[in-house]
């Protein structure tokens, strides 16, 4: 282990070393690749949301440069089902066959030598369309008379579930108040800072087809993009460069770049598409938009009894690969009741098919809403028992001596304390001063109100838990390859991808732990599928504990085989040596790793007897435990909100966050930061409307709002650290969680401040208008 003075290892807050190229615009994106003769695409994309699919009319002058689905039909459609016999599966090709489903389903491929020849062959082409009516709205497409989108199935849901657990007849009996609410939340996008983009080109030298994507799985992707063209995954490489964010929308198989992929192999010709944000905003998986119906049942105290709820997700309308359309609804179902002690719970879920563009993970997936309704729901309670919401909170927070815990739904919550990160949120907010500034007024009118949510995030779900889940691939380990250079230096080969998340300076620190090397001499390759293993790469709050663990555990042995060179080189026990500073230490000597790299690759003769040549070491991780680690946080929030404009101003914003040990402090709180700042977004700003006639109303930035740096305010951040028992370091991932309790915190806290004029919020995003239309509909007049 590192036992240096300047320690660079877990726990350290070493300034990220992917940045210096970032920050000073020497990054490569996948704009900035120059492949010769490259061609650029544009998408012929659907105008409309539902339509029979006719004749495509293309000038004879474009004929050899514009591509319908006759001619890809070698490539096999997107089919993403779970293995539940319920579930309706969609066929997704890579261009539109015979029907339209969504506005910005893509329809046709134009190529030329730029985007702007392409986008104006795009243009000269004319559509045959038979439109029918638009399902826009879950509603709509459930209604008893509704059209089927996808004529072979039984109605316009992929998947039902029913849940059931606990005496629930029991809590309705002995609840002194059974409290029943509908909310909702908004429908928006992913918007990562790049766009998704795809470039795919014949390399004749290696007989491969080489595929550069802006994805969050390279490796994945390769064998997605093997099978679905019939190509020997040997002769197929998909590189990731530099990745500017992906928040989950660049974690699934797309269909651009099964099309473009095929298109490149079809022609033996380089072909790129960048998506504009446009395309972005319209095309890119949705997130988010879902309906709850939920009962909480309670007695005198505000002690929860029972929980009954009906969760209705609009998936859109195709089932997104790996995740599937009933992602969102079953993470909710297994989740809603959060950190609380629930003794009884019942719910019901419905994943829906519309004419929308399909949903697929973002930054807390199902978490999100979960959290909303549960904590929304629990603060309604305290109103309606005339008690205090942080008591009623306090009160039901799952308690730290009861851990390990089995949640009512199965969950496995390893450690923690739950109450003791909301008591001190409440005293870093100082709610006795927010309570007394209520009561006295403010000068300009406006009312305060004070909110909190807790949500506990699962991380590093292990092969059992994702083959509970049904998904088409099994998400359960990472590998890693440490390799140590002839002169010293530090080569970790990873399957994950970074994309934003200091990945490349954080595992530099797991292997500066393990072999007391320095994080500059550390070099970290990734998003390569023909140069790292094979790995998951990076979603779902997993890669610091996976492939960190991996990292771990091939330093470990690693570091073993340089101590016994090491001492050898000192003539000494093999037992006697230690690591730091980048040398082997015994109590009188040392030698520098260079020296022992140098023995071990170039000067075999120079190795102990029987030690073989060489210093590759190659692990595979997976966490002890499958349900793997949760991460824990409370988030506290004071609003101001004019009741005479509705608009709202967020005076102050804590967050108490436990993800393990930490090993890097200052990623930790730019990564809980930044995931606030989504979720802020979801709270106040971000929503993807559709009118009637399943048109998006929110195709630009000029109608989609995100929150920029006068929106976001200074979040205070206070760190617990609880272990994990079952992972590497007791480490938690952490990367999803600062996105997951502003929408409810947002919430109550405007409740709170609206409670006096008989006012409440249900539904997000929050915006100045519903702020207005909840105080008209409200049982006492602000004037």
């Amino acid at each position: 282990m590192n036992h240096s003075d300047t320690k660079q290892g877990i726990g350290a807050s070493v300034k990220r070393t992917e940045d210096a190229r970032l920050v000073n615009g020497q990054g490569t994106y996948l704009a900035d690749l120059d492949i010769p003769g490259t061609l650029e695409a544009a998408f012929i994309r659907s105008p409309v949301a539902h339509a029979r699919l006719g004749a495509v009319k293309v000038p004879s002058e474009y004929s050899n440069q514009v591509f319908l689905a006759a001619d890809l039909d070698f490539a096999h459609p997107i089919v993403a089902a779970t293995d539940d016999p319920q579930f309706q599966s969609t066929k997704q090709f890579a261009l539109a066959k015979d029907k339209v489903r969504f506005v910005g389903e893509m329809i046709a491929v134009c190529i030329a030598p730029t985007r702007a020849q392409a986008e104006d062959i795009a243009q000269s082409c004319e559509l045959e369309l038979d439109e029918l009516p638009a399902l826009w709205d879950m509603d709509v497409a459930t209604a008893p008379d509704a059209l089927l989108i996808h004529e072979h199935w039984r109605d316009n849901i992929y998947l039902k579930t029913d849940v059931s657990v606990g005496d629930l007849e029991r809590a309705r009996k002995d609840a002194t108040v059974s409290l029943s609410k509908s909310l909702s939340m908004g429908r928006h996008g992913a918007v990562p800072l790049e766009c998704r983009g795809v470039l795919a080109h014949r390399d004749r030298r290696l007989n491969e087809l080489t595929v550069y994507s802006s994805t969050q799985f390279p490796h994945v992707l390769r064998t997605c993009i093997s099978r679905a063209i019939d190509l020997p995954e040997s002769q197929v490489r998909v590189i990731a460069p530099d990745v500017g964010g992906g928040f989950g929308a660049k974690g699934n198989f797309s269909p651009e770049e099964l099309t473009i992929a095929a298109l490149a192999m079809k022609l033996d010709q380089p072909i790129r598409w960048i998506e504009d944000r446009r395309e972005n905003l319209i095309a890119s998986p949705h997130a988010r938009e879902h309906r709850y119906d939920v009962t909480v049942h309670a007695n005198n105290d505000g002690l929860i009894l029972g929980i009954e709820a009906m969760i209705r997700v609009d998936a859109g309308a195709y089932s997104v690969w790996p995740w599937t359309a009933a992602m969102e609804a079953g993470m909710v179902v297994g989740i809603l009741p959060g950190p609380y002690h629930v003794p009884a719970y019942a719910a019901k879920s419905q994943s829906i098919c519309t004419n929308k563009t399909p949903m697929g993970p973002y930054r807390g997936v199902g978490r999100t809403g979960a959290c909303f309704a549960m904590d929304v729901m629990l603060d309604a309670v305290a109103r309606e028992l005339h008690l205090d919401p942080a008591d009623v909170r306090l009160l039901n927070l799952i308690k730290p001596e009861d851990m390990p815990y089995q949640s009512i739904t199965g969950k496995q919550y390893d450690s923690g304390d739950y109450p003791e990160a909301a008591r001190k949120a409440l005293a870093a907010i100082d709610i006795g001063a927010i309570r007394s500034r209520q009561a006295a007024g403010e000068k300009d009118d406006r009312l305060i109100g004070f909110g909190m949510s807790s949500y506990t995030e699962q991380t590093a779900h292990g092969t059992a838990e994702w083959v509970s889940r049904g998904l088409p691939v099994v998400f359960g380990y990472e590998p890693a390859l440490a390799r140590l250079t002839p002169d010293g230096k530090l080569i970790l080969h990873v399957g994950i991808q970074n994309h934003g998340q200091g990945l490349e300076t954080t595992l530099a620190q797991v292997a500066s732990e393990e072999l007391g090397i320095a994080v500059a001499d550390v070099v970290v390759r990734h998003g390569d599928s023909s140069v790292s293993p094979y790995g998951m790469g990076t979603f779902g709050s997993r890669s610091m504990t996976m492939a960190g663990g991996a990292v771990s555990v091939a330093c470990g042995q690693l570091a073993d085989k340089v101590k016994r060179i090491g001492a050898h080189l000192l003539q000494t026990t093999a037992d006697a040596g230690t690591l730091s500073d980048g040398r082997v230490h015994t109590e009188t000597a040392s030698v520098a790793l260079n020296e022992v790299a140098e023995a071990a690759t170039l000067h075999p003769e120079r190795l102990p007897e029987g030690e073989e040549p060489g210093l590759d070491i190659s692990a595979v991780y997976e966490p002890k435990r499958s349900t793997g680690a949760f991460s824990y946080a409370t988030h506290a929030c004071v609003m101001a909100v004019d009741p005479g404009t509705g608009e709202m101003e967020i005076l102050d914003y804590v967050v108490v966050h436990d993800c393990g040990r930490m090993v890097n402090p200052m990623i930790v709180e730019a990564q809980v930061v930044g995931g606030v700042a989504q979720g802020l977004g979801t709270a106040l700003y971000e929503e993807i409307l559709y009118d009637e006639n399943g048109q998006p109303l929110s195709s630009t930035f000029l109608d989609y709002m995100i929150p920029g740096c006068a929106e976001v305010p200074d979040v205070r951040m206070l760190h617990m650290e609880t272990p994990s028992p079952h992972t590497k370091y007791g480490i938690k991932g952490l990367g999803e969680g600062g996105a997951i309790s502003p929408p409810a915190a947002v919430v109550n806290a405007l409740n709170d401040a609206l409670k006096s004029l008989g006012a409440e919020i249900t539904q997000t995003p929050v915006t100045p208008l519903r702020v207005l239309e909840a105080i008209e509909s409200g049982a006492v007049s602000p004037l």
